[in-house]
């Protein structure tokens, strides 16, 4: 090989290298403000992780919401049409925050199966529903038949 060949070829390995290193301390520097989205169904299936910072979303079931009569802590539970996840949240909940609407809960699964939410984010109005809601719906049944059920699904 032609040294000026083999120069440029060096040249141009150190850049690529550099650069994936780069990147990979940029990713390794941010993963902990990075969260995921899990359906519930997702969740039940032991695919999201326990104990890390991950999004859930799914439709508040009717007549599951219950409030603590000494605190702030409210227990209610989520559906994507195919599993039911139990999610518990101490603070004052949205103005927009109501059974058989869209929500998107942050925080962390627990190790028993139930997830601790730090924030609930409602809908906006009734047009809008959170994009990974309504995918995960979308793999679902119809929205009625998930109501309709009432929470009787894993979770």
């Amino acid at each position: 090989m032609h040294p000026l060949r083999r120069q440029r070829l060096l040249i141009v390995l150190f850049i690529v290298a550099g650069a994936s290193i780069a990147a990979a301390l940029v990713f390794w520097a941010l993963r902990d403000n990075m969260n995921f989205f899990y359906s519930p169904v997702q969740v039940e299936r032991g695919e999201a992780p326990i104990g890390r910072t991950i999004r859930v979303g799914g439709l508040v079931l009717p007549g599951s919401v219950q409030r603590s009569a000494s605190g702030l802590e409210v227990q209610f539970r989520v559906s994507d049409n195919q599993a039911v996840l139990d999610i518990v949240y101490e603070g004052i909940l949205p103005d927009l925050f109501a059974e058989g609407q869209g929500v998107v809960a942050v925080g962390e699964l627990l190790p028993g199966g139930r997830f601790r939410a730090q924030q609930v984010l409602a809908k906006h109005d009734e047009n809008y529903m959170p994009p990974e809601v309504h995918d995960a719906l979308k793999a679902g049944e119809t929205m009625d038949e998930a109501l309709s059920q009432g929470g009787s699904g894993g979770g």
